[in-house]
């Protein structure tokens, strides 16, 4: 018999999101199968069919699987690769629409970290208030920004009343 792990609300994350891509980009790369039964068609219709059907379920797997995390889990935000520690974080802006498309245009930080996915029209910027950091800023893309942002300030409240 096999038990689930049940986790209770103090070890669960915050806040997660997975950053994948839309539908119209899994669709683009699911077409690379098709172009591969072509190359192998000479070879054999069913050979075709099967190298065609793996490449599509491969790509399409594999860009699922790659996408980028942002998390906020007790009081560290990770946002793909990198994390920082919630009480170095400054007051986060939500953005959308107009002010969104500037802030990750013109407005970009040049020093700091950015992890911006394009179909996703929602960000939060958030300074970085560590003076031993370069980064000045983190730029993240989320479908809800207003629920990371909560998160992100939750986390903060939680660093600040454990020191």
């Amino acid at each position: 018999m096999r038990l689930m792990q049940n986790r209770t609300a103090e070890t669960r994350p915050q806040y997660r999101e997975r950053l994948s891509p839309s539908l119209r980009l899994l669709v683009t790369v699911a077409l690379a199968g098709p172009m591969v039964s072509l190359v192998f068609a000479p070879v054999g219709s069913t050979i075709a069919l099967v190298a065609g059907g793996a490449v599509s379920a491969a790509l399409v797997a594999m860009f699922v699987w790659l996408t980028p995390v942002v998390a906020v889990d007790g009081s560290v935000l990770r946002a793909g690769r990198a994390h920082i520690d919630a009480r170095f974080l400054g007051e986060p802006e939500v953005l959308t629409g107009d002010e969104a498309r500037q802030a990750r245009g013109p407005r970009l930080p040049a020093r700091g970290w950015h992890l911006i996915r394009g179909g996703i029209d929602g960000l939060i910027v958030v300074p970085n208030t560590d003076e031993d950091d370069p980064v000045e800023s983190w730029t993240i893309s989320s479908r809800t920004p207003d629920r990371l942002a909560a998160a992100v300030r939750a986390a903060r409240e939680s660093a600040s009343a454990d020191s």
